[in-house]
């Protein structure tokens, strides 16, 4: 998902944007839904939250963050 459509989510859900990278912005959104606050945490692919509209950035940055550490 493209960060133009993270900050209108998050100003949808009432907070500011600021200069928050994707991984943040994306985990204040899910803590404010009442979510788990989990966005680039996925680990072998695996998520048991089925219906989270992040898992394939998700799954995404989860990898570059394990190649990158």
């Amino acid at each position: 998902m493209k960060m133009q459509d993270i900050r209108k989510i998050a100003k949808e859900n009432g907070l500011k944007t600021g200069k928050l990278n994707k991984t943040l912005l994306v985990r204040h959104i899910q803590a404010t839904e009442g979510n788990f606050d989990c966005f680039a945490s996925a680990s072998n692919d695996y998520c048991d939250q089925s219906t989270c509209i992040w898992q394939d950035d998700c799954f995404t940055l989860a990898k570059k963050t394990v190649a990158v550490s």
